[in-house]
């Protein structure tokens, strides 16, 4: 009980500090390492459909449901048949669901999943009729692949109008879907289809009395097409949300910068044998493994959202349909490293970088990777029902996650020249027993394994929260990056002066970025270097640029300009010199230029 008092104090106190109410918390408890226990209150008035696997076949009007097709011969997308990497007791653990999805790629007689010619046109077909009652869709066109094809998205809602200004204006919250980002994960984009279908002439198509949502079936056209994880030049653009050298990756930037989504969906696929096979002698056993934003700064309340309004229903969602979950986890290429990471808590993935951009953010992997065509059915059930889960949550708690986004924003921007912040930080090393299947009886088989838990990050460098930060007026590159996370970038238009802290170099050595699985593929080299800051009086000239801190999407600011960590904008060659940037730590009296 003091805990709890205590818990509920420590609310009172940070709502007081905002003229929006917070939604009380029940506890404030340790890092968990479980689920945490649901909250029983929904927001009067909400019409929340039945969950896709349980509506009835009246209520599903033939526009999910269709007799079983036979099981299709296993085949990796775009190539012929390949044996099935385990046997039929594995198989028999992962039968079919109740309902048969339909999309192009979902024929039984397919070789190939839904191309992006279809896709296309199946997002066309639900854009172009005229609105049903209030419902709108509208095709979005947001971006070329490198080898030219669309990448195109579907907004959904009961707005007054189509544009951003009228989503603003509804005050309803939007929800963004993204698929496909690993091209050789497509249980996620044939998912996403569905529900594109579902949320304009379907079941969820009630929840747009709450929300509205912009699906973007496929991120990465061109992998997608030859079964590849990586874009057409070889960069896995996943991991590069922070740094934006992508086409693909600066689409979806600007699809959250025009929305201002409260919850981003990123849906994968993971590995089922490979490094398991060969370095447990045993096959992953569940069909969906979930995470949300673990990165430095996240602020707290987006991670109480995270785990109690939306994390704990997509479980029960899933049990509820005979699925199994746990949370997301991957192993790295070397054989001898037996160790277990949760997802990365480095600020370069869409999950990480979306939540800094004040968002809930959430990934959901179901098993597919390596497997072709196998059990394809259930994977898209998988992610279907994980996705309509995530929906529901928003549209149950839509006012509640506004007033916490509202405060969110303000306490980001208060923090400016106060207090410490997280420079970078690290999963918590403990040890947890992991159930794999064996690959032989296909029976649970529970192993003891060293596991790297991103729910408890460990802060391994801090420094004093800046005002904001100076760039020199060459450093254009990272200004246009940095415009494109959202961020407020002012350009100093009569010289002036600022108290600083200048950053002295102590240490330097050449390498590639990591993540939990090795070397990032598409990675150029960058630079490591260690730096001690140093209090200086510098000189501002005209046509510089200023960071400030005082803005909602800060902590994105601090993952790209502190020089020493691996995804910042100098390590990666997007600023040349340290002495192009500096920490301005008192408000500084510059004149800037005006800006629309």
């Amino acid at each position: 009980m003091p805990l709890r008092a205590s818990a509920l104090l420590v609310a009172v106190l940070l709502t007081a500090c905002s003229s929006t109410p917070l939604p009380p918390w029940p506890s404030t408890p340790a890092a968990r390492t479980t689920a945490p226990a649901p909250l029983p209150r929904v927001q009067q008035g909400t019409v929340v459909p039945t969950p896709l696997g349980q509506a009835s076949q009246a209520q599903r009007q033939g526009a999910i449901a269709s007799p079983l097709p036979p099981p299709a011969a296993l085949v990796v997308q775009n190539e012929g048949p390949m044996a099935p990497p385990y046997g039929a007791a594995v198989a028999a653990r992962f039968p079919d669901p109740a309902v048969a999805y339909s999309t192009p790629g979902l024929g039984p007689d397919r070789r190939a999943f839904t191309t992006n010619a279809e896709l296309g046109q199946w997002l066309l077909s639900l854009a172009e009729p005229a609105p049903r009652g209030p419902t709108r869709a509208k095709l979005l066109h947001l971006g070329t692949s490198q080898r030219g094809e669309p990448i195109q998205g579907l907004l959904v809602t009961r707005a007054a109008g189509t544009e951003p200004a009228n989503l603003d204006t509804s005050g309803r919250p939007t929800v963004v879907l993204v698929g496909q980002q690993h091209g050789d994960e497509p249980a996620g984009s044939e998912a996403l289809l569905v529900i594109s279908r579902e949320l304009v002439q379907g079941l969820l198509e009630p929840l747009l009395d709450r929300i509205n949502v912009v699906v973007v079936p496929r991120a990465n056209p061109d992998g997608a097409a030859v079964g590849t994880r990586v874009t057409a030049n070889g960069v896995d653009m996943n991991r590069d949300h922070l740094l934006l050298n992508t086409p693909e990756a600066r689409a979806l930037a600007k699809v959250v910068n025009d929305y201002r989504p409260i919850l981003v969906v990123d849906a994968h696929e993971y590995t089922v044998v490979g490094r398991y096979l060969q370095k447990f002698n045993a096959i992953q056993r569940y069909d969906a493994l979930l995470q949300y934003t673990t990165t430095a700064n996240y602020p707290e309340f987006l991670t109480k959202a995270s785990q109690e309004w939306y994390h704990q229903p997509m479980v029960a969602a899933l049990k509820a349909q005979g699925l199994t979950s746990d949370w997301y986890y991957t192993t790295s290429t070397n054989p001898e490293d037996k160790r277990i990471s949760m997802g990365g808590t480095q600020p370069d993935t869409g999950r990480n970088v979306n939540g800094l951009k004040n968002t809930v953010s959430l990934l959901i992997e179901t098993r597919g990777v390596g497997i072709g065509r196998m059990h394809i059915q259930r994977r898209v059930h998988s992610q279907v029902t994980a996705i309509a889960s995530a929906l529901r949550s928003t549209a149950e708690r839509a006012g509640n996650l506004e007033q916490v986004r509202s405060f969110v924003a303000r306490d980001v921007s208060a923090l400016a020249c106060r207090d410490q912040a997280v420079i970078e930080a690290a999963a918590t090393p403990t040890q947890r027993e992991l159930d794999f299947l064996d690959p032989q009886t296909g029976a649970d088989r529970p192993i003891r394994v060293d596991w790297n838990s991103s729910l408890t990050l460990r802060p391994t460098k801090t420094r004093a929260r800046p005002c904001g930060y100076w760039l020199s007026a060459s450093s254009t590159a990272a200004v246009e990056r940095l415009r494109l996370l959202g961020l407020q970038v002012m350009r100093v238009a009569e010289p002036g002066s600022a108290l600083a802290d200048i950053y002295r170099e102590t240490a330097r050595e050449a390498g590639d970025r990591q993540d939990v699985i090795g070397t990032i593929a598409g990675g150029t080299g960058i630079v490591r270097v260690q730096v001690s800051p140093v209090r200086s009086a510098i000189d501002v000239p005209a046509g510089s640029f200023y960071v400030p801190l005082n803005q909602p999407r800060a902590n994105l600011a601090l993952a790209a300009l502190e020089p020493d960590t691996q995804n910042s904008y100098f390590a990666n060659h997007l600023i040349e010199e340290l002495g192009n940037t500096a920490r301005i730590m008192a408000p500084p009296a510059l004149v800037f230029e005006e800006t629309d």
